[in-house]
């Protein structure tokens, strides 16, 4: 529910504003996008509205041709009403919530504010969207009865993407407010942190900070910049676009600003002189280097080339690459608490680096609990949801070993802060305990644990494996388990949750129980992926060895799964989210309902190593493409039989799951969740609700097919692809086997065939697929590089 607000006001079309439009329509909430009127206007455009809008219009369109998409579909920009911050202020009188987003001046904001206020509804809630500026101080400005409903909704960048909300109320905002924005927050698939009116609030104050000590600590060490990016990325918890490259992404002006207000502002911290910038930065700016934005920064692109700068000579180079002992064992190491410590603990470069910046980051966001935030949680979460850090720095703290890093910072002459002592002195060796699925964290303000609590919506699997009596059964590829009401979930626990024997024994014995013991069956994982498709090493090494048997009882037993669980006599729900790829496509297609998170990369991607999909999904498509038109009279079939063939064909793969309902890999009557953390419980409930209001299992299908005529019209528009040098003549090998299967094979359009029959098809030609040396040679490609060969 989105708490009674339905109409928004985003006060300037910037980057900011526009990117929070578009994720407002994205939720299906009506927006209001305002802007200036453009200050060069003159004669007839003074009166004309195209014109007074164009700062508004402007920013809907960069957000439509933004890369990546900020729009989960570019159709919900109809939501979005333009208009100007002159002719259109009395529409704001409709709006429930009215967020600016302009530039980060605090007498601009304050005379907007201003601006504003008279045409607030008496219970429309004010919101900044400041990155950093003093809530005190901007809402000086506004009413006293306006200042109990002002507070600051911090959306990070890009707004679609970054989860991260930080929520900061002023000395006059009232709870009640606060509770509804962070509701209307998690709505929008929102993590919300509550911060304290300081500098930079809570994620930017530490992670600016962070990145500021890589730099200073790269100038004091004698390292590079790709070397830096190399260490401070991946194997430290962090993004792979580390410090740098994260900084050319944001902006180099950005960076400057952020540092800047926390130098200017933060006359007491005793790490002040970190934020202070260093004359090589300035000098880019100066330059107008600023990064993406400009095409160079710390990196420029050249033709097809990265090149970096290099900082002796202030030119762009091409990167060395780097080479670290340390590198190379933190990323042998098993999870990211193993990788980090891996690391910090090498003696070489690398390993002295990664941890001096970590080291001194641990602490100096220790010592600002209570000052930006109540506690460690909020910090954690703000780093893990706004720089997509793995682990927040208390969770990093306690993958190291507290004590043993308290030791060693002590020893290297780092100042720990006198609370996390006292912890370890009462006994505690760790800022999080979990029991049997409860956690406590430490509080140092209580000196003592605190319960950990999440939202009644926030289910995970791990909290339910945690007591072992939830667990029915588990081997090396799935768990089943149950998640409470007669609820059996399929947890896939594969690397990527591919899918391979293990996991297809654990689908048949979920139909088993579930049939005698369970209301119902949904197939969801905690990890960020759903499942990225099958074990292509298992297919290729059986393959390449002429297993012909072995093969094709891989798939036959997948096939019969997957039928298993559409036809099961209870309901299946699956949670495709973020890679639901090949078989992990197929999986997602076969169940009764897809409860999908709105980031969901779906696709039958087969043809990338050569094959195509044989777990059912040849035999979905064409039943999802002909099925609302099969029986009507007169239908030619094979325009929608060929457009199922070419998403296959070209391995469609959708950008959201309004996307993949658009390609069909969902159906119309799916379900979306917006916010991650609460897919499962979402799953849970329709499952549930499917239960209890008499599920039956669907009737075996019967399809009327497109027929061999139809395949062949589509082969030779195929051909005409080759001759064109569109397709290589192996690609159009696969995509005839596509449209052979899904046209029904050589039959008469209009037979009407089982389900089994286009079943077999798959299976036939898949094989076929499996005995070419170029569908060999894609699947190694692709095991190797981890991306497609075009042969």
């Amino acid at each position: 529910m989105s708490d009674g607000i339905r109409h928004v006001g985003v006060i300037g079309a910037g980057v900011m504003g526009s990117a929070i439009a578009a994720h407002l329509a994205g939720a299906g909430i009506s927006v209001l996008l305002l802007d200036i009127v453009p200050p060069a206007l003159s004669g007839a455009q003074l009166k004309e509205p195209r014109a007074r809008n164009q700062f508004a219009l402007q920013g809907v369109e960069k957000a439509l041709s933004a890369k990546p998409p900020l729009f989960f579909e570019p159709d919900v920009a109809r939501l979005i009403e333009v208009g100007n911050l002159e002719d259109d202020l009395a529409k704001l009188s409709n709006c429930e919530l009215v967020i600016e987003a302009v530039v980060e001046d605090l007498a601009v904001k304050q005379k907007l504010f201003g601006t504003l206020a008279p045409h607030l509804s008496e219970s429309c809630i004010l919101a900044s969207n400041t990155s950093g500026l003093s809530l005190g101080k901007m809402n000086q400005v506004l009413p006293e009865e306006l200042r109990s409903r002002f507070v600051v909704m911090h959306f990070f960048n890009p707004v679609r993407y970054m989860r991260l909300v930080e929520v900061v109320a002023g000395p006059d905002t009232d709870p009640e407010v606060v509770a509804r924005v962070a509701r209307f927050g998690e709505f929008l698939g929102k993590g919300i942190v509550y911060g304290k009116d300081t500098t930079n609030f809570v994620a930017n104050r530490i992670g600016v900070y962070s990145m500021m000590l890589a730099t200073h600590e790269m100038l004091a060490q004698g390292l590079s910049i790709e070397a830096v990016d190399e260490i401070a990325g991946k194997p430290m918890g962090r993004p792979a676009s580390a410090v740098f490259k994260t900084s050319d992404i944001v902006g180099i002006d950005t960076m400057i600003h952020v540092a800047r207000n926390c130098y200017d502002s933060l006359g007491t911290d005793s790490e002040r002189q970190i934020f202070e910038m260093p004359s090589f930065i300035q000098d880019l700016a100066k330059r107008g280097d600023l990064g993406r934005k400009t095409g160079a920064g710390f990196y420029k692109k050249q033709g097809n080339d990265i090149l970096v700068l290099d900082l002796k000579s202030a030119e762009y180079r091409p990167p060395v690459p780097v080479v670290f002992d340390g590198l190379t064992l933190a990323k042998k190491a098993k999870g990211t608490g193993a990788r980090i410590a891996q690391l910090v603990a090498s003696e070489d470069a690398a390993g002295r680096f990664a941890w001096r910046i970590l080291a001194k980051t641990l602490c100096y966001a220790a010592g600002l609990v209570g000052e930006i935030a109540d506690d460690i949680v909020n910090i954690d979460r703000a780093m893990r949801w706004g720089f997509n850090w793995e682990l927040g720095p208390f969770e990093v703290w306690d993958a190291l070993g507290v004590a043993a890093s308290v030791e060693r910072m002590q020893a290297d002459g780092m100042n720990v802060p006198s609370w996390v002592t006292a912890m370890l002195s009462t006994g505690r060796s760790s800022f999080y305990v979990a029991s049997e699925g409860d956690v406590t964290f430490y509080d140092p303000a209580r000196r003592a644990g605190s319960a950990l609590t999440t939202h009644e919506k926030h289910l995970t699997v791990a909290s339910y494996k945690a007591q072992s009596k939830n667990v029915v059964r588990t081997n090396a590829g799935a768990s089943l388990v149950h998640i409470g009401d007669g609820v059996l979930c399929v947890e896939l626990h594969t690397k990527m949750n591919t899918l391979d024997p293990d996991v297809v024994a654990m689908l048949n014995e979920a139909v088993d129980i579930a049939e005698s013991s369970f209301e119902a069956i949904v197939i969801a994982n905690d990890s960020e992926h759903f499942s990225a498709g099958a074990n292509l090493q298992m297919i290729v090494g059986a393959a390449m060895a002429g297993q012909w048997d072995k093969v094709d009882g891989i798939i036959s037993g997948l096939q019969n799964a997957l039928q298993r669980l559409k036809y099961a006599s209870v309901p299946v729900v699956s949670t495709p989210c973020q890679y639901t790829l090949g078989g992990g496509c197929e999986l997602a297609m076969a169940a009764d309902c897809s409860q999908a998170y709105a980031e969901a990369y779906m696709g039958l991607v087969e043809v990338g190593v050569g094959l195509l999909p044989a777990g059912g999904g040849c035999l979905r498509m064409a039943d999802r493409y002909t099925s609302e038109v099969s029986d009507v009279e007169g239908v030619d079939l094979l325009p929608f039989v060929a457009q199922a063939s070419l998403n296959i064909a070209l391995a469609k793969t959708s950008g959201s799951a309004a996307e993949a309902r658009a390609l069909r890999y969902l159906r119309p009557t799916d379900r979306v969740a917006l916010n991650r953390e609460f897919l499962l419980f979402e799953a849970k409930q329709t499952a549930l609700g499917m239960a209890s209001s008499g599920y039956r299992p669907p009737r075996p299908l019967l399809l009327r097919a497109a027929g061999y005529d139809a395949a062949r019209t589509i082969g030779a528009k195929i051909w005409g692809m080759v001759e064109g040098r569109f397709a290589s003549k192996h690609d159009a090998l696969i995509a005839n086997k596509i449209a052979h299967v899904l046209c029904g094979g050589t039959v008469a359009a209009g037979t009407v065939l089982p389900e089994q029959h286009f079943l077999d098809l798959e299976r036939e030609a898949f094989l076929q697929l499996c005995g070419e040396k170029k569908t060999h040679e894609r699947i190694e490609h692709m095991l190797t590089t981890g991306k497609p060969l075009r042969n």
